[in-house]
């Protein structure tokens, strides 16, 4: 159901963008000895201003949200209609706490087939103990993210994962996938990323804090959360 994301990348602070491994680990974000090669503010201002992205106004409403009770009333004498109902929404929750959240995300994955350890966070604990840690991911190599989460109880539309990316303060770049739309059921969904590159070169070597929400055509904030991604020369242990 999900529909096609609009991509925009981490940025690339120097150097080129080359394939390779993929991979990284959590790790706390290591001290620059290299200061004369960071990056002064005015070009990390810079860099912001090129990826900034262009606010359009769209004359949008998403469709009048409807229950699941309500759906399954409709036409309900039409036994055609019911099966492809029946298909479409598939199994449903048969008990669902009624305090519960209609979407609960659980789990942020690196997806890298190369990765020495699990890049894994569980979303459903103590989400500020990631503003402490990062994922480390070598220069270059390729990787996807992995959003699992459930629906409990309603059809829930235009589900959209969004993502900021900041360095030193300053947002670089800010990314927006669209999801789509989903029914309640007991298992979980997971949501793919396409495949992006890690930048890579001296300048590009840092700590990047990752700004993330989940949410949808209502602007519902499902989960909002912060994470380090720390771009290196290669793996940490």
């Amino acid at each position: 159901m999900a529909s096609a994301p609009d991509v925009v990348r981490l940025p690339e602070v120097g150097g080129s963008r080359d394939s390779g491994d993929r991979t990284g680990t959590g790790t706390a974000c290591p001290q620059r000895n290299m200061a004369e090669h960071e990056p002064t503010a005015e070009q990390l201002a810079q860099i912001a201003a090129e990826n900034e992205e262009e606010e359009h106004s769209v004359n949008y409403r998403p469709p009048a949200q409807k229950s699941i009770q309500e759906i399954q009333q409709l036409d309900e004498h039409d036994e055609s209609l019911r099966k492809y109902k029946e298909a479409l929404l598939g199994s449903l929750p048969r008990a669902v706490d009624a305090n519960a959240p209609n979407v609960v995300v659980t789990k942020l994955t690196l997806v890298c087939t190369s990765a020495p350890h699990p890049l894994e966070l569980d979303l459903t604990g103590d989400l500020e103990k990631f503003k402490k840690e990062s994922f480390c991911l070598k220069e270059g190599v390729e990787y996807r993210i992995k959003i699992s989460f459930k629906v409990n109880k309603e059809i829930v539309s235009g589900l959209r994962y969004q993502q900021t990316t900041c360095r030193k303060g300053v947002k670089l770049d800010k990314t927006t996938y669209m999801v789509g739309s989903y029914g309640p059921r007991l298992e979980e969904y997971e949501f793919l990323t396409p495949i992006e590159e890690a930048p890579k070169g001296l300048l590009a070597r840092a700590c990047y804090n990752m700004k993330s929400l989940f949410t949808d055509d209502d602007k519902t904030n499902h989960l909002s959360w912060e994470w380090n991604l720390n771009i290196s020369k290669d793996w940490k242990n």
